[in-house]
């Protein structure tokens, strides 16, 4: 696949211009989505553009199981703080009402309920990456 750098630098051009914190682009089968990520180092805030591209194949692949989705968008969080113990991980038996992720929404941190019982079968986001409504977030068997 080759990369199309103008598309990237007016990705990041926009972001900049509309003070977003995240834009994505997607054709046919190639999706760009460019984030600023922010850090704290003596109470500074630095940001920087990144970009990840991404193809299409992953939402192609089909898993079987029951899937529980993203009731907001957002940020979303293994456990209930950096180095603690995360919620579920693959293999673990959880039952419905059982907190499986936090999402963070507008500074507020939101717990994901489990919407059924089950067998975690895959865990689909990564820690600290953002979510969409109705992404699938955990399959359960």
């Amino acid at each position: 696949m080759k990369i199309d750098k103008n598309i990237i630098k007016e990705l990041t051009d926009c972001l900049n211009e509309f003070n977003l914190t995240e834009i994505e682009y997607t054709e046919k089968d190639t999706k760009i989505k460019v984030s600023k990520s922010f850090s704290t180092n003596s109470n500074q805030t630095v940001s920087s553009a990144s970009s990840s591209i991404v193809a299409d194949q992953n939402q192609n692949k089909s898993i079987s199981g029951t899937k529980i989705t993203s009731p907001i968008i957002g940020t979303a969080y293994h456990s209930p703080e950096p180095g603690a113990k995360k919620f579920v991980e693959i293999g673990k038996k959880i039952k419905k009402g059982d907190t499986i992720m936090i999402i963070e929404a507008m500074k507020t941190m939101n717990r994901v309920p489990s919407t059924s019982d089950g067998t975690v079968k895959e865990i689909c986001v990564e820690d600290g990456h953002p979510v969409e409504f109705g992404q699938t977030i955990i399959i359960l068997d």
